[in-house]
């Protein structure tokens, strides 16, 4: 726990990126109309949950008035009400909302990550501002030692947890783990089950492409999976 703590503490202080510094300092000072009288966090965004945790998922970005606004990732914005809803009914939080930094939610045996930890224009990080980041999503692999579960929320983040893989030598290529919403591989014998699923953007979650339904059918089958392994690990 005081290494992920120091990890994070890490990643709040990044300045790698200086596009990405500076667009993320200007949606907190412009804001947006609704939040005009807040305090945006327009830093880096660190990972969130448990320590412990079993299931671990990959986002894309913080959100410019979601998380770039409070500090946590996946919160407050339509994306997060979305994941969180999802991730109380499978039973991975205690609460099905997602508010602030200080609402009380908490993760049960789940921890959320992402490939870019700061807002990118357009939600378009660049392949240099990936691979600065991407130090940070290895780290996480390796203090997060119970994984055995990763979902992946679109294809950015399938493609970083890959490269991460690919960085270490575990995979010769990505080539055979194509993004598909549901899609299920093992990517080595010894690693987690990764799933995929698109990711709950509200450009997704609009259109219907991704429905509540969908994404909660995706983290059930994680809890399924996750019930499965203590099974086979207790006969």
């Amino acid at each position: 726990m005081r290494e992920l703590q120091v990890l994070n503490e890490e990643v709040v202080e990044c300045v790698r990126c200086p596009r990405l510094v500076a667009f993320r300092e200007e949606i907190g000072r412009i804001r947006r109309r609704a939040y005009r009288d807040e305090s945006y966090w327009s830093r880096p965004v660190p990972g969130f949950g448990d320590p412990e945790a079993r299931l671990l998922i990959v986002g894309l970005a913080p959100g410019a008035h979601g998380a770039n606004r409070t500090g946590r990732m996946f919160t407050g914005d339509r994306s997060g009400e979305f994941l969180y809803r999802a991730l109380w009914e499978a039973g991975f939080a205690n609460q099905p909302t997602s508010l602030t930094r200080d609402d009380g939610l908490k993760l049960r045996d789940a921890y959320i990550t992402a490939a870019a930890r700061c807002v990118p224009p357009d939600n378009k990080p660049s392949r240099e501002e990936m691979l600065a980041c991407r130090s940070y999503l290895a780290r996480e692999i390796t203090l997060l030692k119970r994984v055995k579960v990763v979902v992946a929320l679109g294809g950015i983040a399938l493609d970083a947890y890959l490269s991460v893989l690919q960085d270490r030598s575990i995979l010769k290529s990505r080539a055979a783990f194509r993004f598909a919403h549901s899609a299920k591989y093992r990517t080595h014998e010894a690693g987690p089950t990764l799933l995929a699923s698109y990711h709950p953007s509200q450009q997704n979650t609009s259109t219907g492409r991704l429905t509540a339904a969908m994404l909660r059918d995706i983290f059930v089958e994680a809890k399924l999976l996750l019930t499965s392994d203590i099974k086979r690990l207790t006969v």
